[in-house]
């Protein structure tokens, strides 16, 4: 079997996510693929999973964090600079997640680090309450290939984990997997020179050393290298877009309520594909005609910010008189659904 690696320069997520893709969809049946990236400041959602339960979308864009949806499944991570992310391809029946675990696990040996496989998908270091998560992976499988990808953090920002990774609490009810949350540590706890580069190098020696491979070449790609990937392209800008990141949500429903000085106001909406598909509302305002017809606009709306925005907006050039108080309601619903 032939071996193809690839390293990307890019930090884009959407673009490493796309190479990814692309790779597995197009590669031989014949070839193993090691392909290894980073991605800035990013939180990486499974493909089942809803990223206002999952993320604190808010804080997110206050931040310019990305959000990107992967191929696979599991739960969502938060990725920066200090973490180094791998993808093992495969086809059957030579695709193995525990050869991939283990070639890891050797390359970190050559660094000194002594790690261990614990549970379906993590690689740890200690033991008993000393334990602490270095590694978290997710897994795809078709009926001729299959691969396993994930993270390995080296020197993280863990402060920032809770400010993208916790979500505002809100009543919404997700039909989507929901994350498990792990004690988590830095590699560079064991090793403190430890950088992107070194692990690289280390986990293409192991790599290289399991198949025998004597001479690899690796290609290194980047957005100004394009990698020679059929329906590249298409994939990126799939990668990138409100409709795949958002839109592919699973179903949910979410409850909002607040009370004005004017009067409360109830919603609820039941959501598919990111998409509203019921609304009510209720209030005890003494004008209810507004918020009456805000239900009947709401029907097919993106749950996005500004799509809701502008159905309070024609109302308030219907009902000129309630201005003040629909302005007042239409902040408080784009704070709701960021």
């Amino acid at each position: 079997m032939a071996s193809r690696i690839l390293l990307s320069h890019s930090n884009n997520p959407h673009f490493n996510l796309a190479v990814e893709d692309c790779i597995f969809r197009s590669m031989p049946a014949d070839q193993r693929v090691l392909f290894l990236w980073r991605n800035a400041d990013t939180v990486v959602i499974g493909r089942s999973q809803n990223p206002w339960k999952e993320c604190n979308i808010s804080n997110m864009e206050q931040d310019k964090i990305h959000l990107a949806r992967r191929q696979s499944g599991g739960g969502a991570v938060f990725h920066d600079l200090g973490n180094t992310n791998f993808t093992f391809m495969a086809g059957k029946p030579e695709y193995n997640k525990e050869v991939s675990t283990e070639i890891v696990l050797q390359g970190l040996k050559k660094l000194g680090i002594e790690g261990y496989a614990n549970g379906r998908n993590d690689l740890v270091v200690g033991e008993g309450e000393e334990m602490r998560k270095f590694s978290g992976s997710a897994y795809k499988e078709t009926k001729d290939r299959g691969f396993h990808h994930g993270t390995l953090l080296l020197h993280a920002d863990l402060s920032r984990l809770a400010n993208y990774l916790n979500p505002d609490v809100k009543k919404l009810q997700s039909k989507g997997i929901t994350s498990v949350r792990s004690r988590v540590t830095n590699l560079n706890s064991l090793y403190p020179t430890i950088d992107h580069q070194r692990v690289c190098d280390a986990i293409v020696e192991a790599f290289c050393e399991y198949f025998d491979e004597t001479t690899p070449v690796i290609e290194e790609i980047s957005p100004e290298a394009l990698p020679d990937l059929p329906g590249f392209l298409e994939k990126f800008e799939q990668q990138q877009s409100w409709d795949w990141n958002f839109g592919k949500s699973p179903q949910f429903t979410h409850t909002l309520d607040e009370r004005f000085k004017w009067g409360g106001v109830e919603i609820h909406l039941d959501l598919n594909n990111a998409h509203i598909t019921a609304a009510q509302t209720f209030t005890d305002s003494l004008f209810p005609d507004p918020i009456e017809q805000l239900a009947e606009k709401l029907i097919g709306v993106m749950y996005r910010p500004d799509a809701i925005a502008a159905c309070v907006d024609s109302l308030i050039e219907r009902f000129p008189d309630h201005k003040n108080d629909l302005e007042e309601m239409k902040g408080w619903l784009v704070r709701a659904v960021s």
